[in-house]
């Protein structure tokens, strides 16, 4: 089962800013903020801005390769380990 997300107005924001952003770096849990009663922004931890970040890295990575399989563009297997690892060794936090 989900989880429901936690949404606030802007102005709870504005008063409540330090409580807010308390709350997501120990929840590690998206706040949502309306304006207007519309979705305007999301706020979330910074570990979980870094955590999503290195995966759409991987994403590109992996979709680039697949470019690369399509046009016929090879690599030794060692190779790709090699890199892989070097990536995943700086990507440790």
């Amino acid at each position: 089962m989900s989880r429901t997300p936690k949404i606030i107005p802007i102005s709870d924001l504005r008063q409540n800013a330090s409580d807010v952003v308390k709350g997501v770096s120990s929840s590690r849990e998206p706040v949502f903020i309306t304006q207007r009663g519309r979705a305007a922004a999301v706020l979330v931890s910074m570990e979980a801005y870094e955590d999503s970040q290195r995966e759409l890295e991987v994403l590109r990575l992996l979709a680039r390769g697949e470019k690369e399989i399509d046009a016929g563009i090879g690599h030794e297997l060692g190779d790709v380990l090699k890199e892989a690892d070097r990536f995943l060794e700086a990507a440790k936090p």
